[in-house]
Parts: C-alpha cells; structure tokens; sequence
C-alpha cells in the first residue's frame, strides 16, 4: 500500500533523515523526529543491544516530553536492520521495535524475503533499499511495504539510473510507497520526488554535515569545502557502488588512479590496506554535495528545508497553459 496516512500527518516535511553507518546516533535521529521527518537509527552504529536499546528508549522519552512541551507532533522513528541478523536474533529486535512505538523497517543489501515475513507477523512495515529495476522487482516479490529508491548521485549506496526514469518506471509497477534517493539537499528537490510519483525523499548526505551528527569534524568540513568534481563512484573501497570523496582516499594512502579489487563479492574492504576503513576514514558522499555550505543544526536545517519545500510547491502549475494551446 501507498504510504500510511498517519504517518505522512505526523510529517512536516515529506522526508527520512536516512540511516547512516557512523553518522546517525540518538541526537541525529532524535532532533530529526522532533523537527517532523523520519529518522533512521541503524542498529549496527550500537556496540550492543542493550546500548541500541538505550538509544530508543531516551529518544523516544525525548520525543514525549517535546510533544507535551510544545503540542507539536513528532516523525517516527525508523529502526535500520541488517537483512542478515540471525534468526535468533529478529525476534529480540522486532519486541523492541513494538516497546517503542517504531513500526518501520530499513533494510539494505541481501534478500529480505525473510525478515520481511517475519516483520510482517509483528506488525512491522519494511522499507527496503534498491538502486535499479531488478532490485526493485526482488523487492517487491518479497513483500516489501516501501522501496528506497536509490538513484544516479547518491551517496554511500548508490545506482547509475537518473531518479527521472527510476521513480516513473518503479511507480509504474509498484503501488507501495516510494522513496527517493540521490542528491537530494534542498526542499526543492523533495518536492521534485513527489511530482515525479514518490511519497518520501531519503537525505542523506545533507545530514552528515549538521551539528547532531556523529560524523568527525574533518568529514563535514570536507562536505562543505568540496563539490561533485572531488567524488569518485566506484566498487573498489567498499566491495559496492557508492560515491567517494577523493580527498579522503588520498588520505588513506590510496591511490584513486589504482585503487585494489576486492577480494570477493559483497561488502568488504579486506582488500584495503590496514587503517583504510569504509566510512570510518574512507568517507562517502552524494552528489547533493553541491549545495551544502554550512553546517546548520538540524532544527535550523529543516526549517530551511520546510522554506524551500513550500517555495517550490508554489511554483505555477502550467497544465492548464498547455492545455489551452
């Protein structure tokens, strides 16, 4: 099904603050949920359950004492899973997903025929990351509640199909809700998600240079001093696709002309030489790099982003013009 009304009445803005390896803890998540939009919390950023556990628990604490201070409504939270978590293992997760009122599920990579399956036995939706038709289509045979859809431009996981052919054609077929990924960093271009047939935009990069995010100081310094022309899109850092800022290989001692193969197929970096680490000193980025100049709280960056939203959504609808001709 399309997306669940009440979730989209509980947004202020159409948009998930995306779930980022190293860069989305509690505080990210926590101010993104405050400020109206989905915040993806990635189980894998816990060194334990019991720490992931904790994250919720004082987000979600955080969450009601806003609401009861303010009146305002809150974004839900997204729980990110790995579509590997041992079977053991789901069932722990998915009880804490319902203590804690998430009722989303991010998962990336790998068949998620299984979790959603189970998911759906404990009233969870999934919302699974693609990046091209074929994955979609695996998706969607596998129950998928929502496809991220992830274009040319993106960031750490990132497809080579512009987001003009990927949403039309996914929405083409699929009658969930949609998500749109790839160089997205201003309300413009989450109102440009919908008109194009998506219900969500996915930000991801845009976030990692906000004041909450646990991003070093260096990485989002790095976001606002360079641009698209320093990113390199390959497979060899991290085993998958994804866009790399140059500057960062460089300081990992590669060589961005003769980077290793990996060794395997999948996520891996044992190619890598020792302290050259994906997302850990090896930093992505998408494309939306562009238009990142500061580093704004993400209170102050959704207002911003709400502003422009509202900009372009006043922008004249020309049908009527071209129907008169």
């Amino acid at each position: 099904m399309a997306l669940d009304p009440a979730i989209r009445a509980s947004l202020t803005l159409p948009a998930i603050c995306a779930p980022m390896f190293l860069v989305s803890g509690p505080d990210l998540v926590r101010e993104a949920c405050k400020a109206g939009l989905i915040g993806g919390l990635p189980r894998q950023n816990a060194h334990s359950f019991e720490e992931f556990e904790g994250w919720l628990r004082d987000i979600r604490a955080a969450l009601v004492l806003h609401t009861e201070r303010t009146g305002q409504k809150t974004g839900p939270i997204a729980v990110n899973l790995a579509t590997r978590v041992p079977e053991d293992e789901l069932g722990r997760h998915f009880d804490l997903c319902a203590r804690y009122g998430v009722k989303i599920v991010i998962t990336v990579g790998g068949d998620p025929t299984a979790l959603i399956s189970r998911a759906h036995d404990a009233g969870l939706d999934v919302f699974h990351d693609v990046t091209n038709l074929r994955f979609a289509e695996k998706a969607i045979a596998a129950g998928a509640d929502g496809l991220n859809c992830i274009g040319a431009g993106g960031g750490g996981h990132s497809g080579t199909i512009s987001q003009l052919a990927l949403i039309r054609t996914v929405r083409s077929i699929y009658g969930g809700t949609i998500v749109m990924g790839g160089a997205i960093s201003d309300g413009a271009a989450i109102r440009a998600a919908e008109v194009l047939g998506a219900d969500l935009s996915y930000l991801g990069t845009r976030f990692i240079a906000t004041v909450e995010s646990q991003a070093p100081a260096a990485y989002k310094e790095m976001l606002v001093g360079q641009s698209s022309k320093d990113l390199l899109y390959t497979d060899r850092i991290a085993g998958v696709p994804a866009n790399w800022l140059l500057q960062s290989i460089s300081a990992a001692g590669l060589d961005p002309d003769a980077l290793p193969q990996p060794l395997g197929r999948g996520m891996r970096h044992d190619h890598l030489p020792p302290g050259a680490v994906p997302w850990k000193t090896i930093w992505s980025a998408g494309q939306g790099i562009d238009l990142i100049h500061d580093i704004p709280t993400v209170g102050d960056l959704v207002r911003r982003l709400r502003r422009e939203y509202a900009a372009a959504c006043q922008v004249p609808d020309m049908s009527a013009v071209a129907g008169g001709r």
